[in-house]
């Protein structure tokens, strides 16, 4: 285990409004409801990646994006047992690596973030994957997220994943009313206390997947219903969200653009 890493917090700000009406320690009271709700509702929740240091869970993890974890695995298996180092993912030439890594989808910017991330380990950290949010981030195809697992999951360091299953129940459970993940993190941050940011993380994704889906979650058998205020809506948000701006279309032009057009913000499939 890594000695102690410093970690960029959260900057301190005014909690912003609520999106349902209730004060921050109002907040704060039901966030740690629902923590304790959720860590007795499942005590093995796990994160789900196959790995068995830091590089690997690096790797895994760029890899997870749009694509299942039970998938990722099954491409990483052979791969963690062949290259094993740093200096070994980035020797290996991006076609090549792009179609080991194929089936993961979108596997060539995947393949350029592995390898503009290992290539940065290897000659800038010695090897070994740095500690530290500033230093994560400045690994060329990291992003916060990858960031914060790795803090979370290897360094011990308290930080907040925000996933799509994080995201999605944040705003069901009316903590936050954002889209951007950086918001959303900022907004957990001021009612979640620092020491559960990483179990919470977990939480809300491990709920995310077994109960509250994104489409017909399973709200009967949902253990934080009593601290839900989506739950009688069955999962439908009835409070004021934000939109993202690529989102927003006045209706004359979605009137124009007409049936089967696609939509703003969805990101086209790569071709093999």
């Amino acid at each position: 285990m890594a000695g102690t890493t410093t970690n960029k917090r959260a900057p301190a700000k005014k909690p912003a409004p609520s999106p349902i009406g209730e004060t921050p320690d109002d907040a704060r009271k039901r966030a740690l409801r629902v923590f304790r709700a959720l860590t007795k509702a499942y005590p093995d929740a796990h994160v789900p990646l196959n790995y068995r240091n830091a590089l690997e869970l690096l790797v895994a993890t760029i890899l997870s994006a749009q694509c299942t974890d039970a998938r990722v695995n099954e491409v990483t298996a052979p791969l963690f047992v062949k290259y094993r180092k740093a200096s070994d993912w980035k020797r290996i030439p991006v076609p090549k690596l792009e179609k080991m890594i194929h089936p993961t989808g979108f596997f060539r910017n995947k393949a350029r973030a592995i390898h503009e991330a290992t290539e940065d380990i290897d000659t800038r950290f010695g090897g070994s994957v740095p500690g530290t949010m500033e230093e994560l981030l400045s690994l060329r195809g990291i992003g916060r997220k990858s960031a914060s697992v790795l803090l979370a999951t290897i360094y011990e360091t308290p930080a907040i994943v925000v996933d799509t299953h994080f995201s999605r129940i944040s705003r069901r459970l009316g903590f936050t009313a954002e889209i951007d993940p950086t918001k959303i993190e900022f907004d957990l941050a001021g009612i979640v206390p620092r020491k559960h940011w990483a179990d919470f993380s977990l939480m809300l994704n491990w709920h995310g997947r077994v109960t509250c889906y994104a489409r017909k979650p399973d709200c009967d058998a949902c253990a934080v219903r009593k601290h839900c205020p989506a739950f009688e809506s069955r999962g439908e948000i009835t409070w004021k969200v934000k939109i993202p701006a690529a989102k927003r279309r006045p209706a004359k032009a979605k009137a124009a653009a007409g049936p089967g057009t696609r939509r703003e913000g969805r990101p086209k499939r790569e071709k093999a």
